[in-house]
């Protein structure tokens, strides 16, 4: 089904029986699901389990350069778990789903900014009441858990559980919170188009002691694993951490261009999958041949695609692939939003029809090479508890009973940035751990 196909032309959904799937029966579904406006529409991938009842759902989002297709070793052990029904989307203009011209209508800085989170937040938004979900748990990689962050706090009410592997955007950087805006006419390379990955998944970090991998501390900040005690990621605008890092100026003019790596791939042509067979050939090194080459392919078919969704990123992350609006600022607000007694989002509603939410568990993972900064992590971890702490202080006795809230950080051993697939089997145990946690919770 090529990218900008009508939602007609689906694959049919393929079913697995009982007798030769020891999780099933299951039933693997790709479509496009058409959004409002023209040329909106969100590619799905789901896995259902039949012949039992539905109670949960789980969300996954991708990351930059990616699409739905990196979670390929995910699927089939994350729909193992009873009860579940498992979604993978490509974000708005990414991937597979449809790529409608992006632009930015504000001047104002914070405005731009809000308005290229919007731009995907809102797409996840208007397929949730699509698929008639109510309430799921959300896991993003990279770009995908900076959206789930916005996500959550946009549209408050609907999380049972956020999951977060190596995000982007968490710690703050005194350079990225006051560099210039691209042009609103025209979005970044990063390390990620540059690690090795055979380093990544051969090797254990010595830095980080075997007790901090896999295993989460909710009480001990100070813990502290090593690379957060390394350097202040409080996000204390008196204190900013993080100086910026040095970086070579042709990355920073094109990064300031807004002139996305996959432009360049356009640009060459017949040359383009040579180009991306660079970056492949690190990147997916520690795979068997057969599944580098697929996804070469996959990663190849996806960057020669028109440019749309990908020039956001100037907006929202400056050169270093730091937040202009940093998630340690804001991330302990989620799960501590105003809501209607619907569970809606508020605006003009009357107090008396308002509650807050009780907070919901935020787990952040990572892997333990990777060149994401975990230290980021173990500071919203201890911002995320403060909250819970301030918000229980004046709490009824009721109201601390059901509070939901809680944070902690997990490392996957020998994984790099992308963790779900570099450690694949760990993850995948750790992830079905916390998808049972949710059905308990119940």
């Amino acid at each position: 089904m090529s990218l900008n196909s009508s939602v007609d032309r689906e694959a049919a959904p393929v079913r697995t029986t009982s007798l030769v799937d020891p999780y099933g029966p299951r039933e693997w579904n790709s479509q496009m699901v058409k959004l409002g406006g023209r040329n909106r529409a969100l590619n799905e991938f789901s896995v259902e389990r039949l012949d039992e009842a539905h109670e949960q759902n789980l969300v996954m989002l991708h990351g930059y350069g990616a699409g739905l297709g990196f979670f390929y070793k995910n699927f089939e052990g994350l729909s193992r778990v009873p009860g579940w029904t498992v979604y993978a989307l490509d974000l708005l203009g990414m991937g597979r789903s449809s790529r409608p011209p992006f632009r930015v209508h504000a001047k104002d800085r914070q405005k731009s900014i809000t308005e290229a989170e919007d731009w995907f937040v809102d797409a996840l938004e208007e397929w949730r009441v699509k698929r008639n979900i109510h309430r799921f748990t959300l896991l993003g990689h990279s770009l995908g858990g900076y959206m789930a962050v916005a996500y959550a706090l946009k549209y408050p009410g609907h999380l049972n559980k956020l999951i977060l592997a190596s995000p982007v955007g968490i710690p703050e950087d005194p350079y990225a919170v006051n560099a210039a805006m691209p042009d609103p006419t025209d979005s970044t390379v990063t390390n990620e188009f540059s690690h090795d990955q055979a380093a990544t998944t051969e090797h254990s970090n010595p830095e980080i002691p075997d007790s901090a991998k896999t295993k989460g501390d909710n009480n001990n900040f100070l813990n502290a694993r090593s690379k957060a005690q390394k350097q202040d990621v409080s996000g204390d605008d008196t204190n900013p951490s993080a100086p910026r890092k040095p970086l070579p100026k042709w990355l920073t003019y094109l990064w300031d261009a807004n002139i996305s790596p996959f432009s360049l791939v356009r640009w060459a042509g017949p040359l383009g999958p040579r180009f991306v067979s660079g970056w492949t050939s690190r990147r997916f090194s520690h795979l068997p041949p057969d599944e580098a080459q697929a996804l070469h392919n996959y990663a190849y078919s996806l960057f020669k695609q028109r440019g749309s969704g990908e020039y956001a990123l100037a907006y929202i992350l400056a050169p270093g692939a730091f937040a202009r609006s940093p998630l340690i600022r804001r991330i302990h607000g989620v799960g501590r939003q105003m809501i209607t007694t619907n569970g809606s989002a508020t605006s003009s509603v009357a107090v008396a029809q308002q509650r807050r939410e009780n907070g919901i568990p935020i787990v952040l993972m990572y892997g333990e090479n990777d060149w994401m900064d975990i230290a980021g992590g173990y500071a919203a971890e201890q911002k995320i508890n403060e909250e819970r702490e301030r918000a229980l202080q004046s709490a009824s006795t009721d109201e601390k009973k059901h509070d939901r809230g809680s944070a902690k950080c997990l490392i996957i051993k020998k994984a790099g940035h992308h963790v779900y697939l570099d450690g694949f089997e760990e993850f995948n145990e750790v992830m079905r751990e916390e998808m049972m946690d949710v059905s308990r919770q119940k």
